[in-house]
């Protein structure tokens, strides 16, 4: 970059290329984290995200990753890049959900860039790892407290002076089942930190053809473009008040039936979405940090913006998220919170867009089904330590025009599945059953899509967590459309409760049946 280049304002094309070409950065660090991590949760699942801001922690570009990681750390950036003095190569690491994470599992690493003696940007990635210290297999527990899903780790130095911290990363693997397994997705997250930061810094220049000041003015230009863009799509939207409540189904400690309630206030393009009236914070993981609510209302708004909208932090400056503190949405330390990442971030979504209905009724689709349908499954007694976490699809609800699709990943997850050659090489399990679930979309003149069932045999004695939601409230159709099929919970013959855990004898199975998507329209 130089300054001839930016003698005159850039130009929408000029900034197209610009984004391109900052959101490959993100997308190299992906290829880079998914092609050297050891476990199947990262390198077969993808279940990580990788991004890049600017030296305040304003959001720059991400690549098409995962919408909870993405959304709760752009939110949480800037309180965590204020916190504390940078210096050049430095990876901070933190997954304290009170302190910028989500739940345990998703540990962030992020690295400082320094042209000189100036910051000018940082890069940040986001990884799932199946085992983070809790006492269940997959790190997925029915807690009831932060203490009990794991190793907390507040923002701490991994690398210094890039080198790796070995007391520190010794100490965190102390505590992990499978040692070398975690140390090779931490290196993997590491190399893909300082993938981003030699391409970032070919973005800029390098050496005496560095021109810090002309990438700044680019991202205050390319900000200001998102901004403008993203305001023209919000002012379609009809100036009023909207609201809708939805429920979770429990929180896996007994309490059923938690509002997730929302109020959205448009004026002008100016919008202003407030869960005021939900749930109290509650006794089981469904708890989750505003980050991650805002996570999920600042999707469906990003859903509605057109393609060519740059994912940056000035596309959202007009859109103010809110929930009380002490509530189910903006829970208070320490505070149970595994769930609240994977489930309830999904009925924000729900209840956001239940909201919007009614104010762009032709525009929005019904429930799709809803859950992440997590499952945490692993070694119970035996030598050798093994765990397993995965995600399931289900069915998209339809919409105005089209019927919803089937057996697909929805809102704030983008995950692929373990496949089934890799989930039996490397544990033991077998599957004995992966299909669709018939009719189990909802009706309507376009049909919901259909969820998924997948059955898994035990080959050892093992401990089995499963986390899921839409088991009694079923995704709901619009518009005169039935409501999707609930989803379902089995080991063998007996049905289990929407959250549960167990260990289950070698011969026993378990089978997912992820709920179908919402209908939408009468049928003729």
């Amino acid at each position: 970059m130089n300054d001839k280049a930016h003698s005159k304002p850039a130009d929408a094309i000029e900034l197209a290329i610009f984004a391109s070409r900052i959101t490959a950065v993100c997308e190299e660090m992906g290829a880079s984290l998914a092609q050297a991590a050891f476990s199947p949760n990262i390198r077969d699942r993808l279940d990580y995200s990788c991004a890049v801001f600017d030296a305040q922690g304003r959001l720059c570009a991400q690549a098409a990753h995962i919408p909870v990681h993405l959304g709760s750390m752009a939110y949480a950036m800037a309180d965590i890049v204020a916190a504390r003095d940078w210096a050049p190569g430095q990876m901070i690491a933190l997954n304290d959900p009170y302190l910028g994470g989500t739940h345990l599992p998703d540990v962030t690493l992020i690295a400082p860039l320094f042209v000189g003696e100036q910051l000018v940007a940082f890069v940040a990635n986001r990884a799932h790892h199946a085992d983070i210290g809790a006492d269940s297999p997959g790190s997925m527990p029915l807690s009831s407290s932060l203490d009990e899903e794991g190793l907390v780790i507040a923002p701490v130095a991994l690398v210094d002076n890039d080198r790796i911290d070995e007391s520190v990363l010794g100490g965190w693997l102390e505590h992990l089942r499978n040692p070398p397994i975690a140390r090779g997705d931490f290196s993997a997250q590491i190399a893909a930190n300082r993938v981003g930061l030699k391409r970032l810094s070919a973005l800029i220049g390098e050496g005496e053809a560095a021109d810090v000041h002309a990438f700044r003015e680019r991202l205050r230009e390319y900000n200001d473009y998102a901004r403008e863009l993203a305001a023209s799509a919000l002012r379609e939207l009809p100036n009023g008040r909207y609201t809708f409540t939805d429920v979770l189904d429990d929180d896996g400690q007994g309490n059923r039936d938690l509002a997730i309630a929302c109020r959205i206030d448009i004026d002008d393009g100016r919008i202003a979405v407030d869960f005021d009236g939900s749930a109290q914070q509650t006794a089981g993981n469904v708890n989750c940090p505003l980050s991650v609510t805002a996570a999920g209302a600042l999707y469906v708004f990003r859903c509605l913006m057109p393609e060519q909208v740059p994912a940056c932090a000035g596309a959202f400056e007009d859109i103010q998220i809110s929930a009380p503190e002490g509530s189910l949405l903006n829970a208070r330390h320490p505070r149970a919170v595994a769930a609240g990442n994977v489930e309830t971030s999904q009925r924000v979504v729900d209840a956001v867009l239940g909201a919007l209905a009614h104010a762009i009724d032709d525009r929005i689709p019904a429930a799709s089904h809803g859950s992440m349908n997590n499952v945490a499954l692993g070694s119970h007694g035996a030598d050798t330590a093994w765990d397993y976490y995965e995600t399931m699809g289900g069915g998209l609800g339809a919409g105005p025009n089209r019927a919803g699709a089937s057996g697909v990943q929805a809102h704030m997850t983008n995950t692929l599945n373990t496949p089934v050659e890799v989930l039996e090489r490397h544990f033991p399990l077998r599957m004995r059953r992966y299909a669709l679930r018939r009719d189990s979309g909802g009706t309507g003149a376009h049909r919901g899509g259909d969820g998924l069932i997948r059955e898994i045999e035990f080959l050892a004695e093992a401990s089995y967590t499963v986390l899921a939601e839409r088991r009694r409230h079923a995704p709901w159709g619009r518009a005169g459309g039935g409501d999707g099929a609930p989803g379902e919970n089995r080991l063998d013959s007996d049905t289990l409760a929407p959250k549960c855990t167990g260990v289950a004898n070698a011969g026993q199975r378990l089978m997912i049946i992820s709920a179908g998507g919402g209908g939408y329209g009468v049928s003729s």
